[in-house]
C-alpha cells in the first residue's frame, strides 16, 4: 500500500508541475505576469464597452508583460486615438502599440 501511495503522490506532484508550466504562456516569466496582463486586457476592454466613442467589437486588445497591442479597425482617426488614450490610462500599462487601421 505504501508503494501505491508513493506512486500516486509522485504522479500528483508531476501533474501540478506540468499544470503550473501551462499557465505561463506567450513568453511571460511568471504566472503573476500572466494574471496582470489578463487584468489589463480585461480593464481596457471594459472601458471600451463603457465608452460610446469606441466600438469595442472592432478593436482587439492583447497584453504581454504590460505592453498592450491594439489592432482592428476604427471608423476614424478620433476613434483610433481615443482607443489608445483609454489603454494608456489603465494601471499597469507600460507601453501601447497602436496598430488600429482607419477604414476609409
Amino acid at each position: 500500500m505504501n508503494t501505491r501511495t508513493a506512486i500516486a503522490t509522485a504522479i500528483a506532484a508531476l501533474a501540478l508541475i506540468a499544470t503550473y508550466g501551462c499557465a505561463v504562456t506567450r513568453g511571460q516569466e511568471t504566472v503573476g505576469a500572466y494574471v496582470d496582463d489578463t487584468a489589463i486586457t480585461t480593464a481596457i476592454k471594459g472601458r471600451y464597452v463603457d465608452n460610446k466613442d469606441v466600438d469595442a467589437t472592432s478593436i482587439r486588445v492583447e497584453t504581454l508583460n504590460g505592453t498592450v497591442m491594439l489592432s482592428g479597425f476604427a471608423k476614424n482617426a478620433t476613434e483610433r486615438s481615443t482607443a489608445e488614450s483609454i489603454a494608456w490610462k489603465v494601471n499597469g500599462v507600460k507601453a501601447v502599440k497602436n496598430e488600429i487601421a482607419v477604414r476609409p
